[in-house]
Protein backbone atom coordinates (compact mmCIF):
# COMPACT_ATOMS: atom_id res chain seq x y z
CA UNK A 1 0.00 0.00 0.00
CA UNK A 2 1.20 3.51 -0.80
CA UNK A 3 0.53 7.00 0.54
CA UNK A 4 -1.81 7.77 -2.37
CA UNK A 5 -4.01 4.86 -1.18
CA UNK A 6 -4.73 6.52 2.17
CA UNK A 7 -4.44 10.21 1.30
CA UNK A 8 -7.33 12.40 2.45
CA UNK A 9 -8.41 15.79 1.25
CA UNK A 10 -7.49 18.23 4.00
CA UNK A 11 -8.11 21.94 4.26
CA UNK A 12 -5.01 24.11 4.21
CA UNK A 13 -3.94 27.52 5.42
CA UNK A 14 -1.48 30.05 4.06
CA UNK A 15 1.09 32.12 5.91
CA UNK A 16 -1.19 35.15 5.41
CA UNK A 17 -4.23 33.58 7.10
CA UNK A 18 -5.19 34.81 10.57
CA UNK A 19 -4.13 32.46 13.37
CA UNK A 20 -7.63 32.63 14.87
CA UNK A 21 -9.11 31.35 11.59
CA UNK A 22 -6.54 28.53 11.54
CA UNK A 23 -7.52 27.50 15.07
CA UNK A 24 -11.20 27.50 14.12
CA UNK A 25 -10.48 25.45 11.00
CA UNK A 26 -8.59 22.86 12.99
CA UNK A 27 -11.35 22.67 15.59
CA UNK A 28 -14.08 22.37 12.97
CA UNK A 29 -12.33 19.66 10.96
CA UNK A 30 -10.92 17.83 14.00
CA UNK A 31 -7.63 17.45 12.23
CA UNK A 32 -4.50 16.76 14.31
CA UNK A 33 -2.63 19.54 12.54
CA UNK A 34 -2.53 21.98 9.64
CA UNK A 35 -0.72 22.09 6.33
CA UNK A 36 0.56 25.53 5.33
CA UNK A 37 0.81 26.04 1.56
CA UNK A 38 2.13 28.78 -0.68
CA UNK A 39 0.26 30.37 -3.57
CA UNK A 40 1.08 27.39 -5.83
CA UNK A 41 -0.34 24.86 -3.29
CA UNK A 42 3.16 23.66 -2.40
CA UNK A 43 3.46 22.75 1.31
CA UNK A 44 5.78 25.05 3.25
CA UNK A 45 5.04 23.74 6.74
CA UNK A 46 3.11 21.02 8.49
CA UNK A 47 2.08 22.11 11.95
CA UNK A 48 1.01 19.52 14.51
CA UNK A 49 -1.96 20.64 16.62
CA UNK A 50 0.29 21.18 19.61
CA UNK A 51 2.25 23.75 17.60
CA UNK A 52 -0.96 25.44 16.47
CA UNK A 53 -1.93 25.72 20.14
CA UNK A 54 1.52 27.04 20.92
CA UNK A 55 0.94 29.84 18.39
CA UNK A 56 -2.09 30.96 20.38
CA UNK A 57 -0.55 30.99 23.87
CA UNK A 58 1.20 34.26 24.72
CA UNK A 59 4.98 33.80 24.79
CA UNK A 60 5.15 35.17 28.33
CA UNK A 61 2.87 32.36 29.50
CA UNK A 62 4.96 29.78 27.67
CA UNK A 63 8.18 31.05 29.21
CA UNK A 64 6.67 31.27 32.69
CA UNK A 65 3.84 28.73 33.08
CA UNK A 66 3.05 30.07 36.55
CA UNK A 67 1.66 33.20 34.82
CA UNK A 68 -1.13 31.10 33.29
CA UNK A 69 -2.30 30.28 36.83
CA UNK A 70 -2.83 33.98 37.56
CA UNK A 71 -5.55 34.36 34.91
CA UNK A 72 -9.09 33.69 36.12
CA UNK A 73 -11.04 30.89 34.42
CA UNK A 74 -13.43 32.98 32.28
CA UNK A 75 -10.51 34.91 30.79
CA UNK A 76 -8.26 31.86 30.51
CA UNK A 77 -10.84 30.18 28.30
CA UNK A 78 -10.73 33.13 25.89
CA UNK A 79 -6.96 33.65 25.64
CA UNK A 80 -6.75 32.50 22.04
CA UNK A 81 -9.37 35.01 20.87
CA UNK A 82 -6.94 37.84 21.69
CA UNK A 83 -4.71 37.04 18.74
CA UNK A 84 -5.78 40.14 16.90
CA UNK A 85 -4.37 40.38 13.38
CA UNK A 86 -1.54 37.89 13.88
CA UNK A 87 -1.03 35.66 10.88
CA UNK A 88 0.07 32.05 10.64
CA UNK A 89 3.31 33.25 9.04
CA UNK A 90 4.10 35.47 12.01
CA UNK A 91 3.74 32.50 14.30
CA UNK A 92 5.79 30.00 12.32
CA UNK A 93 9.13 29.09 13.87
CA UNK A 94 12.16 31.03 12.64
CA UNK A 95 13.85 27.75 11.80
CA UNK A 96 11.22 25.36 10.49
CA UNK A 97 11.66 21.79 11.61
CA UNK A 98 11.84 18.97 9.10
CA UNK A 99 8.97 19.38 6.66
CA UNK A 100 6.61 16.41 7.02
CA UNK A 101 6.08 15.87 3.29
CA UNK A 102 6.06 12.57 1.41
CA UNK A 103 5.67 11.62 -2.22
CA UNK A 104 2.44 9.99 -3.31
CA UNK A 105 4.25 6.70 -4.01
CA UNK A 106 5.85 6.49 -0.53
CA UNK A 107 5.22 3.25 1.31
CA UNK A 108 3.35 3.09 4.61
CA UNK A 109 6.66 2.32 6.32
CA UNK A 110 8.15 5.50 4.88
CA UNK A 111 5.11 7.46 6.06
CA UNK A 112 5.28 5.95 9.56
CA UNK A 113 9.03 6.61 9.81
CA UNK A 114 8.62 10.26 8.78
CA UNK A 115 5.69 10.77 11.13
CA UNK A 116 7.83 9.51 13.99
CA UNK A 117 10.89 11.59 13.06
CA UNK A 118 8.85 14.74 12.48
CA UNK A 119 6.65 14.12 15.55
CA UNK A 120 3.71 15.06 13.41
CA UNK A 121 0.34 13.28 13.28
CA UNK A 122 -0.20 14.74 9.80
CA UNK A 123 1.88 14.41 6.65
CA UNK A 124 1.49 16.38 3.44
CA UNK A 125 1.37 14.18 0.34
CA UNK A 126 2.67 15.79 -2.84
CA UNK A 127 2.57 14.87 -6.50
CA UNK A 128 5.49 14.85 -8.89
CA UNK A 129 5.15 18.62 -9.31
CA UNK A 130 5.48 19.22 -5.57
CA UNK A 131 1.89 20.38 -5.20
CA UNK A 132 -0.28 19.16 -2.37
CA UNK A 133 -2.52 16.19 -3.11
CA UNK A 134 -3.81 15.83 0.46
CA UNK A 135 -2.74 14.55 3.82
CA UNK A 136 -2.05 11.31 5.62
CA UNK A 137 -3.51 11.47 9.12
CA UNK A 138 -2.15 9.31 11.94
CA UNK A 139 -5.45 7.49 12.54
CA UNK A 140 -5.78 6.52 8.89
CA UNK A 141 -2.16 5.36 8.74
CA UNK A 142 -2.59 3.22 11.86
CA UNK A 143 -5.79 1.70 10.47
CA UNK A 144 -4.06 0.82 7.19
CA UNK A 145 -1.09 -0.67 9.04
CA UNK A 146 -3.35 -2.75 11.30
CA UNK A 147 -5.28 -4.11 8.30
CA UNK A 148 -2.02 -5.15 6.70
CA UNK A 149 -0.85 -7.01 9.82
CA UNK A 150 -1.18 -10.83 9.98
CA UNK A 151 -3.68 -10.51 12.88
CA UNK A 152 -5.61 -7.68 11.10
Amino acid sequence: MRAHDIVEGVPTVTADDPVAAAVRLMARTRLPGLIVVDTRSVPTAVLPGTQVLRMTVPRSHQAHPSLARTIDEPHADLFWSELGDRTVGECLPDRPERLAVIAQDATLLEAAALMGRARSPLLAVVGDDGRLLGGVVLGRLLAALSQASPEG
